[in-house]
Parts: structure tokens; sequence; C-alpha cells
């Protein structure tokens, strides 16, 4: 089953950090990668999300007419910063490969969430 993992944190925190920092965390997260890779239990990679201000939210008016806004529709601290899919064969082996995920500035929380199949 396909599960995603979703990075939650305060991207600003990211933003503080020094060039070495970032390479810092950025050697931890690619051997979480080269960890799990070769195990086929992340699929196609991750996707790293653009910090919070480069976001534009479409929503709904009252008459279902689309309305775009800059930035996230609410004002959170944390945010999702990146997200894996993982292939487990429960929510249980998932949750124990996000729990060895290197968290690093920025990086908070983690979320696991099933991914819906219509087949």
């Amino acid at each position: 089953m396909k599960y995603a993992m979703l990075i939650c944190g305060d991207d600003r925190e990211w933003a503080t950090l020094s060039p070495a920092g970032e390479e810092d965390v950025m050697k931890q997260v690619y051997a979480w990668f080269e960890r799990w890779q070769p195990t086929g239990k992340i699929i196609d990679g991750g996707a790293e999300l653009q910090p919070r201000q480069t976001a534009k939210t479409v929503r709904a008016d009252g008459d279902g007419r689309p309305v775009i806004t800059d930035g996230p529709y609410l004002e959170l601290k944390e945010v999702i910063g990146a997200i894996v899919l993982l292939e487990c064969d429960d929510v249980d082996e998932a949750t124990r490969i996000a729990a060895t995920w290197p968290f690093g500035a920025g990086m908070s929380a983690l979320e696991v969430r099933p991914v819906m199949s219509h087949e």
C-alpha cells in the first residue's frame, strides 16, 4: 500500500541555517534516502517544496468560482515542506520508516497517511 510521508515544520527556521548547516542537514537526508531507496520502500524519490511565501491558494467563493490568493490559506507555524511516497505493507511499517527520518532545522513533525486507491 502507498503512504504519503509529509515532512512538516517551520520553513523560516531552514532559512536561518548557514550554508554549512544546510549542507549538514542535506547530507543526513541523502543518507536516509540511500538507506531506504534500495529496499523499494520509497516510490519515485520525494519532492521538496519551495518556501511558503511562494505558494498560491485556490479556493471557491460563495458562488463556486475560484479565488486565488498569495501564500498558504491559513497562518500556520508549521507547513508541509516536502513529501515522500512510501510503499509499505501497513501503516505501522510506514511509521517505523518515517521514525528514522533525520530531523533538522525547520523539520518538527512527520505525518504518515495512506494514499487513496480507486482501483
